[in-house]
Formats: C-alpha cells, sequence, structure tokens
C-alpha cells in the first residue's frame, strides 16, 4: 500500500490493509533463533525425539520467532503515513499462540487496522489486529493485537 494521509486513518480502521507473502520457518531459521535466544528445547531442535515424545510429529518454530516475524511481514505490507519519518514498535495489547509451527512450514501475517489515536502532534499509535496464517492449516499460528508508533516530519 502507498502512503497514506493522517487525515485518511479513520475510512482504514475495521479494513484489511494487508496480507504478506508467505515466509518458510524452516529448521535452520529455528536453529538460529534457538542460539539468538538461548531457548534450546528439544521440540525446537531434536527432530527425532520431538517426533516420539510430543504431539507435534518433529520440530516446530518458537512462537516467538512466528512473532517476531511480524515485522517482516509488516514490511510487505507497508502501511505507512505521509511524511513518515520512523516507525517504533510500541508493544501488544494481546497475544495469543494458537497451533505451533512445525519446521518447514510457512507462515504469513493477515493486517486489519483496529484503531489510530494522535497521542501527540505528529505522533500516530496504530494498533492492528495481526493473525500468522500458517499454509496449509485452517487454524492460524497466533493473534495478536499489534501497538506501533509512526512519527510524521
Amino acid at each position: 500500500m502507498a502512503s497514506t494521509k493522517p487525515a485518511d486513518l479513520a475510512k482504514h480502521i475495521g479494513q484489511q490493509i494487508g496480507l504478506s507473502d508467505w515466509i518458510e520457518l524452516d529448521q535452520s531459521r529455528i536453529d538460529q533463533f534457538a542460539d539468538v535466544t538461548e531457548d534450546h528445547q528439544f521440540i525446537h531442535l531434536d527432530a527425532e525425539r520431538a517426533a516420539k515424545e510430543t504431539p507435534f510429529g518433529g520440530t516446530i518454530a518458537h512462537g516467538f520467532l512466528s512473532l517476531s516475524m511480524l515485522s517482516r511481514m509488516a514490511m510487505d505490507i507497508a502501511f505507512v503515513l505521509e511524511g513518515m519519518a520512523m516507525g517504533i514498535n510500541y508493544g501488544f495489547d494481546k497475544v495469543r499462540f494458537l497451533v505451533p509451527v512445525s519446521s518447514g512450514k510457512k507462515i504469513r501475517g493477515r493486517f486489519v487496522l483496529e484503531d489510530a489515536v494522535e497521542k501527540k502532534p505528529g505522533q500516530w499509535m496504530l494498533r492492528f489486529g495481526v493473525t500468522v496464517e500458517i499454509e496449509g492449516e485452517d487454524k492460524p499460528a497466533l493473534i495478536a493485537q499489534w501497538l506501533t508508533m509512526q512519527v510524521v516530519a
């Protein structure tokens, strides 16, 4: 999506504003995330053990890996305010991990603009409802209410 004027934000509230490309969460990416976060639980790294000892049938991505991919997904939808100088991750009002993502599966984000509030002149707090879908699955990996701040110059 091209840039949007702050005055036009209201007409986007409640609307889907973008759908990201599919992103594969392969074992290499999962392994790298485990190393960076020091979360080496076997359900993420040991395919043989995960197949035997879990209901997942193999390794799964960390929930926080799936969540952290929102930044990459947001680049695909490119919902920015006209004159934006910077965007800041402000946090989450809600995050729920619903279905684990098996190693090798692809995910994508579906973004709905839920709210837009000018907190200070030129500082817009945007709340997105995001659903992270898993290719070929009926249920999403996660749902979240993501807050971002866009600063307009």
